[in-house]
């Protein structure tokens, strides 16, 4: 006899997220940057064009933060929930 759980889709990726966090810090791997570069973002995005990177981010679609006056690092938390809320679900 098995244990059920009802969990939903979104509890269960959060608790993949935080447990692969776990095994990656437990086996010494370094944790995931909060803040990428904007090369980083559009490798993440896969997007090309540095004019989308600025409509997302002036849209308030992706958070960024702007700690010098020519220096843009992008939220990677942000990055991830909008690709996320893009994603279809196959049939």
């Amino acid at each position: 006899m098995g244990i059920s759980f009802n969990i939903d889709d979104k509890a269960f990726d959060e608790l993949v997220i935080r447990l692969v966090a776990e095994i990656k810090q437990q086996l010494g791997a370094k944790p995931e940057r909060k803040w990428l570069s904007p090369d980083e973002a559009m490798d993440l995005l896969h997007i090309k064009s540095k004019t989308t990177m600025q409509k997302l981010r002036d849209e308030g679609r992706i958070r960024y933060s702007q700690p010098e006056a020519r220096v843009i690092l992008y939220d990677r938390d942000s990055i991830e929930a909008y690709l996320e809320k893009h994603a279809k679900n196959t049939f």
